[in-house]
């Protein structure tokens, strides 16, 4: 994997929107959560612009220009220079092409599921297939509502992504808590055995 001047994922956004044309930051923004790329990307203001003077300091991005309306404070414009436009073009061909590993929260969770005991995890892997199935249920519902503007599938690939892979870990998390629920899961005697003991003590 590259290693990149500028590495937060807003940077790559940014680079996307001024892609397309000049902006100020808070038109960047504005256009980031108009598309909804906030729900794929961190979005806050004060990283915003923390990343902008990154780009800029790396020669990725240049001011175009500087200007106030009324009594708002003034604006710079900024606009990609030809090193960022290949900056995003590399990148985004590494996002798309590369799979890389991941360290997601549930994982870290998962690899130390034997602290708690069984039934408690039952519960809490219960209570997670609820909030998973809520956010299915709001992706479908988007997908509706989107067909109804008839806005593009292309605009939509990210959520429909995130989705898919709900729907599959909702899978996953049923089927290990049948197993556990059954007693089939294989090491279950050590970790019923393990609780057990713990609270003899």
């Amino acid at each position: 994997m590259s290693r990149r001047k500028v590495s937060n994922p807003l940077a790559l956004a940014v680079l996307a929107c001024l892609y397309e044309k000049p902006m100020h930051p808070y038109e960047i923004a504005s256009t980031l959560r108009e598309r909804h790329k906030d729900d794929s990307i961190k979005l806050n203001y004060g990283s915003l612009y923390s990343v902008v003077e990154s780009l800029k300091g790396h020669g990725l991005i240049v001011d175009q220009q500087t200007a106030r309306q009324g009594n708002r404070p003034e604006r710079t414009v900024y606009e990609v220079t030809d090193a960022g436009r290949l900056e995003l073009i590399d990148w985004l061909s590494e996002l798309l092409c590369r799979p890389v590993k991941e360290f997601t929260r549930f994982e870290a969770g998962l690899s130390l599921v034997a602290v708690l005991p069984p039934q408690d995890v039952t519960g809490l892997l219960e209570e997670r297939c609820r909030r998973l199935q809520v956010e299915i249920e709001q992706y479908r519902a988007l997908k509706k509502l989107m067909a109804t503007q008839q806005i593009p599938r292309l605009f939509l690939i990210e959520s429909e992504y995130r989705a898919t892979l709900r729907e599959a870990e909702l899978s996953w998390t049923r089927g290990l808590i049948a197993d556990i629920a059954s007693g089939t899961l294989e090491g279950m005697e050590r970790w019923t055995a393990f609780h057990e003991k713990l609270g003899k003590g």
